[in-house]
């Protein structure tokens, strides 16, 4: 047994199963250094907390959703908002479940694991809490286990923890859950599918997560049912319960458009490194840091793998800057004495390569410096957050984006708040990026209503839009790219624009993949083409729905994951060899054959991969879709023809009463 006179509590080393230093570090950690709290006191029962307003109306929103019959919850909260303490409250105020009083914490990281039973120790001092983590395991009797996801899924390890114990399972950076090892754990629960939750005795799920979305675009609802609370770091930096941040964005020349996409759909570590990493444009990284952010006492960095980390801590040292770095790499003992200093402001320049995207607290961090692309919306929000906490003295956190080239769909601080990626930002904090996009907005606006042509409905009284664009024959139609431009710039595959925001991506098979809105959603469908002499009036099977999202990047995401396992590479990729190559003679008889003869395409003006996108407009319908246009041109101008009359007549008229 260990005695930690600072906050009165006594631990059992047993129970953790954990080094002693740990338990001497964790103990002396100040919890009122965490912007979880807003107010701590010591107790004999614990820290009494005093919760911020919107902490409590999200733990009442889950009870509330409990209360109905509702088990599989989600909580979406910035970071820095004080996910831990909604955590370990809800602990206590969930009521046990048919004799159920035991509770679950999962995590994918070390970092969050030691994070959550520091916090859970300090809040139930006399509740047992176990690890279950590499070779510390649980006895899966403790009232309160917290238990990394690979270990606990790890052999039989499972077995020991009795789902009809169990009356909570938390799940910390939740947008993971849908991941095979996290669904195994839910199977274990009876929390794996949707049911009648009055007869099933399983216990309540509750998934945190600030970035509540994948970037792979798989369901989150496989997993969670509703999304009970939702909070936004937009929100949060407005009522000051985050720190104000400063955006500068800076061209670091890099070209990654040759960098192809890993397994999670963002870029593929090896090659991003040899194209970020060079010594020009780590010369641009420190110099532009030096310029913009010198006088900031704690930056924390963001490169792309060890070899970058190394690279870049020696150019910023050939500038005297004291610059160390951590990796995943680095011996744990030593990666604390850094973190450390770093958090006591030792030195001013700290790099890493993934260890801090999530469940970091270093509150003093005022400068963030991204010297690494993203196609990912979470991972780009994950890094910001990371200076987002608040800390005595900080005004806010600069943060320094290194935007390289654009053309290979990366997502930078500029997309956050729906501008540009490559809209090129100087120290703007906050609201006016808002008021940026909101003067883009009134621009774009502008612009619309110059090329649409405005038509009334009559019985109603409504103000109706149509836009079109001008074609003068189908051949003008099918040749246009512009379609494509936005889609391939976050899509590694040759997607095809085949008209009303609806995309099409084929194979030499036949079959075909499209993604389509409907409502408020964007649909993934897949139709197989059957093979010959099947029994059906049609060569393909019934389009089958694949994958919805509430975003198109998310469903284009999605749909990019089905199609890499079921079709070949080779036929849908946009960066193929082969595309560049003239079009065959096959391609060319199948398009002059609809084109005039003084107006017949050769191998020499067209490419092989702009013949296909022709060609895969032509079989979707670009000719019934040019007709609709046509008549939809000439439908618009006899409507404002007859408005405009209709306009003159009514000058023309006298009424009895008060003029307009």
């Amino acid at each position: 047994m260990f005695q930690l006179s600072q906050h009165a509590l006594t631990i059992s080393r047993r129970a953790w199963a954990l080094p002693t230093r740990n338990f001497i570090r964790y103990a002396s950690t100040s919890p009122t250094s965490c912007a979880a709290f807003q107010q701590t006191q010591k107790a004999g029962s614990g820290l009494q907390i005093t919760l911020r307003n919107y902490q409590e109306d999200c733990i009442r929103s889950v009870l509330s959703y409990l209360e109905k019959g509702h088990k599989r919850l989600g909580i979406s909260l910035a970071t820095g908002s004080g996910k831990t303490v909604i955590f370990t409250q809800l602990i206590s105020r969930i009521r046990p479940n048919d004799g159920a009083t035991q509770t679950l914490i999962l995590a994918h990281r070390r970092e969050l694991v030691e994070q959550a039973a520091r916090h859970c120790t300090l809040a139930y001092p006399t509740k047992t809490i176990d690890v279950e983590m590499g070779p510390s395991h649980a006895s899966g009797a403790a009232d309160i286990t917290v238990a990394s996801v690979q270990s606990i899924t790890s052999g039989d390890r499972i077995l020991k923890f009795d789902p009809f114990r169990y009356k909570l399972v938390l799940v910390d950076e939740a947008h993971h859950i849908v991941s095979a090892q996290y669904l195994e754990v839910l199977d274990h629960f009876g929390l794996r599918h949707p049911t009648d939750w009055v007869s099933n005795p399983a216990p309540a799920l509750v998934g945190v997560s600030a970035t509540f979305s994948r970037f792979d675009g798989r369901s989150l609802g496989s997993a969670i049912d509703h999304i009970v609370y939702h909070r936004d770091y937009v929100d949060m930096i407005e009522e000051n319960w985050l720190s104000d941040v400063m955006f500068t964005t800076v061209e670091s020349k890099a070209d990654i458009s040759k960098v192809g996409s890993g397994a999670n759909g963002d870029f593929q570590t090896s090659a991003l490194s040899k194209a970020v990493n060079t010594d020009e444009t780590n010369e641009i990284i420190v110099r532009s840091w030096m310029a913009r952010a010198q006088k900031r006492k704690s930056t924390l960095v963001f490169c792309v793998d060890l070899s970058h980390v190394v690279s870049l801590t020696g150019k910023f040292r050939q500038y005297d800057i004291d610059a160390r770095f951590v990796t995943g790499d680095t011996p744990k003992k030593t990666r604390s004495e850094r973190v450390d200093a770093f958090r006591n402001g030792e030195f001013p320049v700290l790099l890493n390569c993934g260890v801090f995207t999530e469940g970091t607290d270093i509150p003093n961090i005022d400068c963030v410096l991204l010297a690494r692309p993203t196609k990912s919306r979470n991972l780009l929000v994950q890094m910001i957050g990371r200076g987002m906490r608040l800390h005595e003295g900080k005004e806010n956190c600069h943060i320094i984006d290194m935007v390289a080239s654009l053309n290979a769909g990366i997502v930078s601080t500029p997309t956050l708040f729906g501008l540009d990626p490559a809209e090129i930002i100087e120290e703007a904090d906050t609201k006016k990026m808002m008021e940026l996009r909101e003067r883009k907005e009134q621009e774009e606006r502008r612009e619309e209503e110059t090329t649409e042509v405005q038509r009334t409905s009559a019985s109603k009284g409504l103000s109706r839009t149509v836009t079109f664009t001008d074609y003068d024959s189908v051949h003008d139609l099918i040749e246009d790219a512009s379609e494509e431009r936005y889609i391939r710039q976050i899509s590694a595959f040759a997607w095809v624009g085949i008209g009303d925001n609806k995309y099409v991506l084929t194979t030499n098979s036949g079959s075909y993949m499209t993604i389509e809105p409907e409502e408020l959603r964007f649909i993934v469908k897949y139709t197989q083409k059957l093979p010959p002499g099947a029994k059906s009036k049609s060569p393909y099977a019934r389009p089958r729905i694949v994958a919805e999202a509430e975003t198109f990047a998310h469903a284009v995401h999605a749909a990019d994951t089905y199609a890499a396992e079921v079709f070949d590479y080779h036929f849908i990729s946009k960066s193929q060899a082969w595309r560049r190559r003239p079009a065959s003679e096959a391609q060319l008889e199948f398009l002059n054959k609809f084109r005039d003869k003084n107006d017949q395409l050769t191998a020499d003006a067209v490419t092989k991969g702009k013949a296909g996108d022709m060609i895969t407009k032509m079989k979707h319908g670009a000719r019934g879709r040019y007709d609709r246009m046509s008549a939809q041109k000439r439908t618009a101008q006899r409507q404002r023809d007859k408005i405009e009359w209709s306009q003159l007549r009514a000058g023309e008229q006298v009424k009895v009463g008060p003029l307009p």
